[in-house]
């Protein structure tokens, strides 16, 4: 269902940002799913293979406001973004675009819609951890405005998320943190 209704989309032009709905939550974890299958053509089949995020926890973060969609003309939702609250700042727990939207703009909306909202939240920056290499990942990142968190200044909620990536078996040296400044670094 989800493909021939993105089929039908010109562009990010053509999408709004909101704030998911509790109908949306049902789709998210197939576009994640979705989006993650690139990770396998570039030979990182057990990245493609880990479970979506679960609906109950889909949906206690849209009860906070902290899932927003990417939704086409007839608002059915094309790619999300999670956030949670750490250390102070707005971490992306998880972005997500469906691959016929990839490379048109619509993951950095997401993200800028993000660092608006954690601007009028008052929070200093947005953070999260990704892969150092896959061209998607921190390579696009850089592009967007975040900047590496060097060893020294990862904080105890970023370390506790490199933990927990690291006992779901994702390779440590091949993870990074990153932060983006929204406002005046403390």
């Amino acid at each position: 269902m989800i493909e021939s209704q993105l089929m039908k989309t010109s562009g990010a032009d053509a999408l709004r940002i909101r704030l998911a709905e509790p109908n949306d939550l049902e789709h998210l974890p197939d576009l994640q799913l979705a989006a993650g299958e690139a990770f396998r053509g570039i030979g990182m089949a057990h990245v493609a293979d880990n479970p979506p995020l679960s609906i109950g926890h889909l949906a206690k973060c849209q009860r906070v406001g902290q899932a927003w969609v990417g939704v086409d003309h007839a608002d059915n939702p094309m790619g999300f973004v999670i956030v949670d609250m750490l250390d102070g700042c707005a971490h992306i727990e998880q972005i997500s675009v469906h691959p016929v939207m990839a490379g048109r703009g619509l993951g950095r909306r997401l993200i800028d819609h993000v660092a608006c909202w954690a601007v009028d939240q008052g929070l200093p920056a947005l953070t999260l951890s990704t892969f150092r290499t896959v061209p998607w990942n921190a390579p696009y990142y850089l592009r967007l405005g975040f900047q590496e968190v060097e060893p020294s200044q990862i904080t105890n909620g970023l370390r506790t998320v490199l933990d927990a990536e690291a006992a779901f078996g994702l390779n440590p040296s091949t993870r990074v943190c990153m932060r983006r400044w929204v406002r005046q670094a403390p």
